[in-house]
C-alpha cells in the first residue's frame, strides 16, 4: 500500500479530504494545517493544487455538485424501463453515500452566500430530476413532484441523521421504492 506522504495528491484527493473534514468539522474546520494533517502530507504541497482556502472551498463544492447530483443522474437516465431508473438511483446513492455531506453543506449554507447558492442551485436540480423521473415512470404531474421530493428528502435524511444504519438501510430500501412507485 502505498502512504500519502510516497505519493503526490492529486486535486481531487484534497477536495475529498476537505468534504471528509466538513461532515466532521464544518467550514471552520477545513483549515490548510489541519487537512494537510489528515492526508499525511505538508501544508505546502496544498498550494500545488490551490491558491487558497477559499478556492479550495469553491473547489468543494463543485466537486460535491458535480459528483455527488450531476453524475448520478447521468448515469441513471438512460436506464429502462422508467421504474428501473428510480431504483438504481436509490440504490447508487444510499450504497455510495453521495447524500453523506449534504447536510454539512446546508449547514455552511446558513452562512455563506456561495455555499447556499450552491445548496440551492443542487436541491432544485435534484428536484428537478426526481420529479422527471416519475412523470416518466406515469405519474401526474403533482404525484411526481410529491414522490419526487420524498425520495430526496428520504435519501437526504437517512444519510445524514441515520448514519449507522447501513444494514437496516438496506433492508428497508427495497420497501420504500415500492411505496414510492405504486399509486
Amino acid at each position: 500500500m502505498v502512504s500519502a506522504k510516497s505519493r503526490r495528491l492529486g486535486r481531487d484527493d484534497w477536495i475529498r479530504g476537505a468534504l471528509e473534514l466538513l461532515s466532521v468539522a464544518g467550514v471552520e474546520g477545513v483549515r490548510i494545517v489541519p487537512l494537510a494533517e489528515r492526508l499525511g502530507v505538508t501544508s505546502g504541497s496544498f498550494y500545488w493544487h490551490f491558491k487558497n482556502r477559499r478556492e479550495l472551498h469553491d473547489a468543494l463544492l463543485e466537486y460535491w455538485q458535480r459528483e455527488m447530483t450531476d453524475a448520478i443522474m447521468e448515469t441513471v437516465k438512460a436506464v429502462e424501463p422508467p421504474e428501473e431508473r428510480i431504483w438504481k438511483l436509490m440504490r447508487q446513492v444510499m450504497s455510495r453515500g453521495l447524500a453523506r455531506y449534504d447536510l454539512a453543506i446546508w449547514h455552511w449554507a446558513q452562512t455563506d452566500a456561495g455555499a447556499r447558492k450552491a445548496f440551492k442551485g443542487t436541491l432544485k436540480r435534484r428536484f428537478a430530476f426526481a420529479k422527471w423521473l416519475f412523470e416518466e415512470a406515469g405519474f401526474s404531474d403533482a404525484q411526481a413532484e410529491a414522490r419526487g421530493r420524498l425520495m430526496v428528502v428520504y435519501m437526504m435524511g437517512e444519510s445524514n441523521l441515520v448514519p449507522d444504519a447501513h444494514s437496516t438501510r438496506k433492508n428497508l430500501l427495497r420497501s420504500q421504492y415500492e411505496i414510492l412507485i405504486h399509486a
